[in-house]
């Protein structure tokens, strides 16, 4: 340092107007080193240490308003501005200020003709002497409103750390009142230096942040294996009611749905909704997603981003700020939003190769502006998380629905074997024939469960009496396979014509597993099992009744929709889907099941 001083001192020209001697030159290095360049590298250092303390728990734009107020205040200005490049608008965002607002401009910032533009191209310091005289300034009523006279912009670099993800460039500019203001090398290299050191707290922020996301989503991965572990299997409800709770500090929510896509691209319906019994929407079946502006945008997405004071859609989520004004709302929503507080509501898109099957709809207590992108990616994470339970909840109930038509075609296989083992094949053609064809179905059904496991998008009207028929004819031979000869099968009134719209496929499934709990339920001494199908009203009803009693605490479960059992969680969800209802009740010594499903009204 000394000799660097020396050497500039000799060469100077100002110095060489007092012809000082190589002695005299030397002691004033050494006396600008020790009193005058210490004490400025002193201020360096802790102005440095200053910016880099600031907090990274802080949120993105308290940071940047922070780094802009202590820069401002070193350099002795009167004000600093941050823009940020946004690459999805290709414009620029003003991120944070001090003694500055900008509110009408926050969001239409162009890079082109702009001084930020021209840094964040160049990645060089650009200084302004006088902003009037500045074509790149487009904001002249800074001047009159301020009294801002001149700028120095610096470039900032926000570190991008994923694999292909690019740095985010953008400006600092800081504001004098000085007119025609000469600036000084030195200052801009501070005012540069001070940039970098903000880039510096921005990626420890990152890093926070990315640390964070990583623990929520283990959080709510492990909550997955947990209910995995658990004997009974994996039921969507209880994943669902477990891990909304991780959301918290993202979102204050008063209620969330998963909605599924219909194969016809024109309806959606509800697969579940948090809290259990809260509502967001009327009681029907499906929603016709041309009456529901909100529904439109997010699975039509068009590609064109907008941002204004009542909604904002991304191609990651859509966000209604103000449910009551935005013109993404219809009368349903609006009504919703004003009985519950909702103040803000988001949609999360569910996407598997670019399609959406699944969204979320979080109605939020808390009115949000924006959403940050980790925010986005946890709660999309959640979203896919859910998607991958649903998966296995189905699987679970394949599993569970194997075994009655199993035990069906065994026995009537054994059957056929039996008849085709006599000699007088025209006195039992018609039986085989019979039992071949009930074995052809029930084989039909297995790989119905294994390819089709879902229901949607297969409904179809049906006769719900023939249906409970088929189905009772089959728990029959169940029955019989298991040699429970003690048990009495009757059928009672079975009224016909009893039209339905529904998946054959998922009635049979709900009878299926009524008659299995109801032949399980009759005590090993013997009983009965009888049926009968009726209209009530607007319904189509069946009641299965056996001989024993359902013990208090199943029926209280059946009555508040908080089945544990995986049979019981079929029939549930499924009635439940259909806007029909469960009854249970009980005498001396039976139970009995009412099922009620609307009846089709073509």
């Amino acid at each position: 340092m000394n000799e660097i001083l020396i050497k500039f001192l000799k060469s100077n020209p100002i110095i060489e107007k007092y012809h000082l001697t190589n002695d005299e030159i030397s002691e004033l290095a050494f006396f600008l080193r020790k009193y005058c360049i210490s004490e400025y590298i002193k201020d360096v250092v802790k102005m440095v240490e200053d910016v880099i303390s600031i907090d990274p728990e802080l949120n993105w734009k308290d940071i940047l308003g922070e780094a802009a107020k202590r820069i401002t205040e070193f350099l002795h200005a009167e004000a600093a501005s941050i823009r940020i490049f946004d690459p999805k608008t290709e414009n620029l965002v003003a991120f944070g200020s001090y003694n500055f607002k900008e509110i009408s401009r926050l969001k239409s910032i162009p890079v082109n003709k702009t001084v930020a533009g021209t840094v964040i191209k160049s990645g060089r310091s650009y200084l302004v002497p006088d902003i009037m005289n500045e074509p790149a300034y487009a904001n002249k009523d800074i001047v009159k409103i301020y009294g801002f006279n001149s700028l120095m912009a610096v470039p900032l670099n926000i570190p991008g750390f994923l694999k292909n993800e690019p740095d985010i460039p953008g400006a600092i500019q800081i504001y004098y009142k000085e007119k025609n203001r000469e600036f000084d090398p030195l200052e801009v290299s501070n005012a540069e230096l001070m940039a970098r050191r903000v880039s510096y707290v921005l990626a420890k922020k990152r890093i926070i942040d990315l640390q964070k996301l990583n623990q929520q989503k283990e959080k709510i991965t492990e909550k997955i294996f947990v209910k995995l572990s658990h004997r009974e299997g994996i039921k969507l409800k209880d994943v669902f009611m477990t891990m909304i709770p991780e959301l918290v500090d993202i979102l204050l929510i008063q209620s969330c749905s998963l909605f599924s896509i219909m194969p016809d691209r024109k309806h959606v319906k509800i697969e579940l909704e948090y809290p259990i019994g809260q509502q967001s929407h009327d009681i029907t079946c499906l929603f016709k997603i041309e009456e529901h502006p909100y529904f439109d945008a997010l699975i039509n997405f068009q590609g064109a981003r907008v941002d204004n004071e009542y909604e904002r859609i991304e191609s990651s989520y859509i966000l209604i700020k103000d449910p009551l004004n935005s013109s993404l709302s219809n009368d349903e929503l609006k009504k919703y939003a004003l009985k519950n507080n909702v103040n803000s509501v988001l949609l999360i898109p569910l996407k598997a190769n670019e399609d959406i099957n699944y969204f979320l709809i979080f109605y939020a207590i808390d009115r949000r502006q924006e959403f940050t992108e980790n925010e986005i990616e946890l709660l999309t994470f959640f979203g896919k998380e859910i998607m991958k339970a649903l998966r296995m909840e189905k699987l679970d109930d394949v599993l569970h629905d194997f075994k009655n038509p199993a035990i069906a075609i065994g026995g009537f296989a054994k059957r056929a074997i039996r008849l085709l083992q006599n000699s007088d094949l025209n006195s039992t053609k018609n039986k085989i024939n019979e039992y071949l064809e009930i074995i052809s179905q029930e084989a039909l059904r297995m790989q119905e469960l294994v390819v089709y496991p879902g229901i949607e998008g297969r409904e179809r009207i049906i006769d719900l009496t023939e249906v409970l028929n088929s189905r009772f004819r089959i728990n029959e031979e169940a029955i019989r396979e298991q040699k429970r000869t003690n048990i009495i099968l009757i059928k009672n009134e079975l009224q016909s014509g009893l039209y339905i719209y529904c998946s054959p496929f998922g009635l049979e499934r709900v009878m299926d597993n009524l008659f299995d709990n109801a032949t399980k339920a009759i005590p090993e001494n013997g009983g009965e099992l009888s049926i009968k199908s009726y209209r009530c009203e607007d319904n189509a009803c069946f009641e299965i009744k056996n001989t024993g009693k359902i013990d208090e605490e199943t029926m209280a479960q059946i009555k508040k929709g908080d089945v544990k059992g995986r049979g019981l969680n079929i029939i549930y969800r499924f009635i439940q889907g259909m806007h029909g209802s469960i009854e249970v009740f009980t005498d001396d010594n039976s139970t009995t099941f009412r099922i009620k499903i609307p009846l089709y009204k073509g």
